[in-house]
């Protein structure tokens, strides 16, 4: 996935961005409402961590408008304002979770693991698939019955795949996965690391639609 993550405090922004890393996923981290506003007109996000008091202005009123203007981002509020009060204004404003200032960072990673699977329709964190038994909440996969070892970055190609079923996806949609991983993509990245999880996962697993992109297999 690739998360945008909202958050002036500069610690726990770190924290949160280095957690989000070490699990694999992509993420863009900014301070203000205004840089939050200019990430997403230049990129395509699977989840927003909001903090709801920022420099330039309330998260509650970031949430209502995009809300408003169709935007249905999956969007996970951290915040140190723990009122029950809070917590109803934040799910009613269009939050699909709330977690209160301090937090425990593997809770974190839970949450989001257990929001991007109700949005990817499949709230069942083991996927099975052919030959493969694939663990969303542990990020581990068994290839008749033995586990397999997949890289950050063969993890997150996988999951773009798990999350968009049956899905064509571009290159350029799949390199976005892969932004935090190498600053530059190269041009044969995409291709590199699909062939390495064809090898480890089965060659048939990921389709290719030449000059177009790839999907995972159904069946």
């Amino acid at each position: 996935m690739r998360i945008l993550l909202i958050e002036d405090d500069s610690v726990l922004g770190a924290a949160v961005r280095d957690q989000i890393v070490g699990d694999g996923q992509s993420v863009d981290w900014v301070t203000r409402i205004d840089a939050a506003r200019d990430a997403m007109a230049g990129a395509a996000y699977d989840l927003i961590l909001l903090d709801l008091m920022l420099p330039d202005g309330r998260g509650i009123v970031f949430l209502r408008a995009l809300r408003s203007a169709g935007d249905v981002t999956p969007i996970i509020i951290l915040t140190a304002l723990d009122q029950v009060s809070d917590r109803i204004e934040g799910l009613t404003a269009g939050a699909d979770d709330y977690i209160v200032k301090p937090f425990d960072l593997d809770e974190l990673s839970a949450r989001i693991g257990s929001v991007a699977r109700r949005y990817s329709g499949n709230p069942n964190p083991i996927i099975r698939l052919r030959s493969l038994d694939i663990d969303i909440a542990r990020r581990s996969v068994r290839r008749d019955g033995k586990a397999v070892q997949l890289t950050a970055r063969e993890w997150a190609l996988l999951e773009a795949f798990l999350t968009r079923p049956g899905q064509l996806l571009s290159k350029a949609q799949l390199e976005e996965k892969l932004y935090d991983f190498d600053a530059e993509v190269e041009s044969n990245t995409i291709e590199v690391h699909v062939s390495r999880l064809r090898k480890k996962l089965g060659t048939d697993l990921i389709e290719t639609e030449r000059g177009l992109g790839y999907r995972l297999a159904q069946t």
